[in-house]
């Protein structure tokens, strides 16, 4: 009797043993599917996006739209991802790019988007644009570049080399970590239509492309705001 009570207990103390197992394993599956449902929602609207302020609408008149035959007010617009995101240098992308119609036109290893912000107010006004970097993973952003065609006048953006602290070849450096760069508009008059090309690639001669950047996310919106509101400034006075 003694030894059929011994093992009535032993089978007792497997059986919780494999229910607490059998728990943390879907546990475990559980995080996993939320952790793939997250990153399934921060990259689902691409890597690239253009928000407009409603104060730009509302009250300026202002539209942004990717295709000239269909212009509505829309707060937001997105980038296609293209299919694929390998290292390639800048000789090999198209020189003509600014010249699309709108919308996504990417190529082999590069995103390309073009779209308009147009003034149909009746005032002459201006705003500014502001390209924020939203996430970084595997610091990919040490050799991305970031080429804005703006009404066909070309400037490429790159972050400073890690290795000399300057300036990349040809490129205008990043203003910080989370800003690429920051510009005010002025003397947008009625009927003004401004065109912006996007073009964003990994740089293959960077001295950062290297295989730790492997695997890694690059995702920034441009922004077209109605006023510039120094952030930092401005919670150094409301603490002070």
């Amino acid at each position: 009797m003694g030894e059929i009570k011994l093992s009535s207990e032993k089978l007792r103390r497997e059986r919780k043993i494999k229910k607490f197992l059998y728990l943390i394993l879907l546990l475990i599956l559980f995080f996993l599917a939320m952790m793939y449902f997250v990153v399934g929602i921060v990259y689902n609207n691409g890597n690239f996006s253009v928000t407009l302020d409603k104060n730009l609408y509302f009250t300026k008149g202002m539209l942004i739209y990717d295709d000239v035959n269909y212009k509505v007010y829309r707060s937001e617009l997105y980038a296609e991802t293209p299919q694929t995101f390998d290292n390639i240098s800048r000789h090999w992308l198209p020189n003509n790019l600014h010249e699309h119609g709108g919308g996504s036109h990417n190529g082999d290893n590069y995103l390309a988007y073009t779209f308009f912000i147009e003034n149909q107010g009746v005032d002459v006004t201006d705003y500014w644009y502001e390209i924020i970097i939203d996430d970084v993973i595997k610091n990919v952003d040490e050799a991305v570049r970031l080429r804005i065609y703006h009404d066909d006048e070309e400037t490429t953006y790159a972050k400073l080399s890690a290795a000399t602290g300057k300036p990349e070849k040809d490129t205008v450096a990043f203003v910080s970590d989370e800003l690429i760069t920051r510009e005010h508009v002025t003397n947008f008059k009625p009927g003004d239509i401004s065109k912006f090309t996007v073009v964003m690639w990994v740089e293959g001669s960077d001295l950062e492309c290297t295989d730790n950047i492997l695997g890694g996310e690059f995702k920034v919106h441009l922004d077209f705001k109605s006023e510039f509101i120094d952030e930092e400034n401005k919670e150094r006075k409301e603490r002070d």
